[in-house]
C-alpha cells in the first residue's frame, strides 16, 4: 500500500490532482484508514489507464463514465472496447498530424541551413520537389500534403 505522497512521486501527478481523481469517482476501489488515502497496485494501474485515456483527449466525465461500466462488469465490455477505439483513432489522426509537422520542421531546418550556407533563400525559393534531395523531397511532400488535399476539396 501506498501513500497520496508516494504515489505523487510515483506518478509524476501533484497530490491535488490525485486528490480530484478520488473525490470525481475515478478511484472506486480506493481504501481508507482512519481517513488517509492508501493506495494499492492496482490503484496505480488505474492511475496509468487514467492518464493514457487523458493523453488521448478523453475528458474527465468520460473517464467517469468508463469507471462506472467497469463497475457493471463483463456486460460492458463492448461498450468500454468502443471508447478505446475511438480514442485510439484520435490519436492515430493526431501522429498523423504531427508526422506532417515534424516534415515541415525538417524540410525548414534544411532549407535554412542551405540559405545560410549560400547567403540567400532565391535559389531555394524556385525549386522543384523533384530537385529536392531525396529525404527532403519526402519531408517536402508530405509536409504539403495537407494544403494539397484541402485545396483539391
Amino acid at each position: 500500500m501506498y501513500t497520496i505522497g508516494q504515489v505523487a512521486k510515483i506518478t509524476n501527478l501533484p497530490i491535488s490532482t490525485l486528490r480530484y481523481y478520488d473525490n470525481a469517482g475515478l478511484l472506486p476501489e480506493l481504501k481508507r484508514q482512519n481517513g488517509i488515502r492508501s493506495f494499492s497496485d492496482h490503484d496505480l494501474d488505474t492511475l496509468n489507464m487514467i492518464d493514457c485515456l487523458k493523453k488521448s483527449g478523453l475528458e474527465i466525465k468520460d473517464i467517469k463514465y468508463y469507471m462506472e461500466l467497469c463497475k457493471e462488469g463483463p456486460a460492458t465490455f463492448g461498450q468500454r472496447k468502443e471508447i478505446f477505439e475511438n480514442q485510439k483513432e484520435l490519436v492515430l489522426a493526431e501522429m498523423n498530424n504531427l508526422k506532417r509537422v515534424l516534415a515541415m520542421l525538417n524540410f525548414k531546418c534544411w532549407y535554412y541551413d542551405q540559405a545560410i550556407k549560400m547567403g540567400t533563400s532565391d535559389p531555394l525559393d524556385h525549386l522543384d520537389p523533384d530537385e529536392l534531395p531525396e529525404p527532403i523531397k519526402n519531408d517536402y511532400l508530405l509536409s504539403h500534403s495537407a494544403i494539397k488535399h484541402e485545396k483539391a476539396g
